[in-house]
């Protein structure tokens, strides 16, 4: 059943552009719905760019991460017993138009280390806010997950962003935010903006 829903996924397009079998550089993984830039070496996304698209279907959410065995990503154990959630970059709720969308959400090329507050909190409702828009508008979003050289390297092997920056444009309005990768409980998303 898993070899039949990758099928599934890569006739839906799945496309990895410059990778190969042990190859440490950054690259890209583009589908429908999202275009990710992975580094394999940080077990993490250095850019995600995406468009809403179901802000009003709501399908059943099922369905554990995926891996791809011929590239190196993070997995399950990077995010067992700490505070670091699998924080979907392309959230699972702005792509549930169908079960081949919402799975393609669940690929570990998708997700970040992410605290636990900030997925569940602030991030989960500007996620929401971006859903709302685009009923109206056509939304552009890109996300930049930060790190430096006292990022936080898991014994698992995995490296903890220390924040995240996200772009969301839709008319002729882009507004920046930049998120620290820790608790924000108690803070609202317009706290965030930067510009």
């Amino acid at each position: 059943m898993r070899r039949l829903i990758w099928v599934a996924v890569v006739l839906l397009g799945l496309v990895v552009i410059g990778a190969t079998q042990g190859d440490r550089e950054p690259y890209w993984v583009e589908t429908p719905i999202y275009k990710i830039l992975y580094s394999p070496s940080l077990e993490q996304p250095l850019r995600v760019e995406y468009s809403p698209q179901c802000a009003l279907v709501d399908i059943e959410r099922r369905g554990g991460f995926w891996t791809d065995p011929k590239y190196p990503t993070s997995d399950d154990a990077d995010y067992r017993d700490n505070e670091w959630d699998k924080g979907h970059m392309a959230p699972a709720a702005s792509f549930n138009c169908t079960p081949e969308m919402l799975h393609m959400t669940f690929s570990y090329h998708n997700c970040a280390l992410q605290h636990e507050s900030l997925n569940r909190g602030v991030w989960s409702r500007l996620e929401r806010f971006e859903r709302s828009l685009s009923i109206f508008y056509q939304v552009r979003v890109v996300i930049e997950p930060q790190f430096s050289k006292d990022s936080k390297r898991l014994e698992t092997g995995a490296t903890v962003p220390d924040g995240f920056w996200k772009t969301i444009s839709w008319s002729d309005r882009v507004v920046k935010f930049y998120f620290k990768n820790e608790e924000t409980r108690g803070k609202d998303w317009h706290e965030f903006i930067v510009e």
